[in-house]
């Protein structure tokens, strides 16, 4: 298999506070990996490490067998290559659909418009989003929102998405517009890592599961295995609620 990322013994702490401890995972192409847990148990912190939004205190972070951390590594190429889509969807709020989706790739890809705007327009047509190419945030809803900004980051022609809960800011009306585009991406074949509360999600749609508790992945599966016969009681005693549903 050919892995993409490959975490290492990483560790995180704030102050005190140890988020993270020795997580090891590693990520091949096109797979869709889904982690799950409570609140508070490092999903979201693992994810932004990743991302370098958070820096690690141990461990690796592997790129291709690259490690990310390391002082000359080019940060700024990397992230176009691992792309994020926030809770919060983090849009300009003075620009448009469109213009959001040009000005990262003007910027940081040093694209020309003509091409940012063709590669916007396409990737705003992916999501279901052209229609609304000229609408400012304000005027959108949250799960239009949501795919706009996904668009963004696939004009980036990333090789990685990290999704950071990205239904968890709409009403659940809006969730399963935003899991449609999510679904279709995974079977385009793209490496998802996916931090969701959505279990049918997890289920259907992912290669593997990961069940985080207290900074540690306790377990991990492919998803028929692992929500048909978890295998640790903390994964049982977390999946009962969703599977009695």
């Amino acid at each position: 298999m050919d892995s993409v990322i490959k975490l290492e013994n990483l560790k995180k702490s704030f102050g005190d506070h140890e988020v993270l401890r020795d997580i090891n995972l590693c990520v091949n192409k096109g797979e869709v990996v889904s982690i799950i847990g409570s609140s508070g148990s490092g999903k979201s912190t693992m994810l932004r490490c990743i991302n370098l939004l958070e820096e690690p205190t141990g461990g690796k972070i592997l790129f291709h067998g690259q490690d990310i951390t390391q002082k000359k590594f080019d940060l700024c190429a990397y992230r176009a290559k691992v792309c994020m889509v926030f809770q919060q969807f983090n849009l300009f709020n003075n620009m448009t659909a469109l213009e959001n989706c040009i000005r990262p790739q003007v910027v940081v890809l040093k694209r020309n418009k003509q091409e940012a705007t063709q590669i916007a327009l396409e990737n705003l047509e992916k999501v279901g989003m052209s229609a609304y190419r000229n609408a400012k945030p304000a005027q959108l809803s949250g799960g239009q929102k949501q795919r706009v900004a996904i668009a963004r980051a696939l004009c980036a022609n990333p090789e990685v998405v990290l999704f950071d809960e990205p239904t968890s800011a709409l009403d659940p009306e809006m969730v399963g517009e935003v899991l449609d585009v999510m679904k279709s991406l995974a079977s385009s074949g793209l490496t998802m890592l996916v931090v969701t509360h959505e279990m049918g999600f997890a289920r259907d749609v992912s290669s593997r599961v990961i069940f985080m508790d207290e900074g540690y992945i306790v377990e991990e599966g492919e998803p028929h295995e692992f929500f048909a016969n978890p295998k640790m009681p903390r994964t049982r005693e977390f999946l009962s609620r969703f599977l009695q549903n």
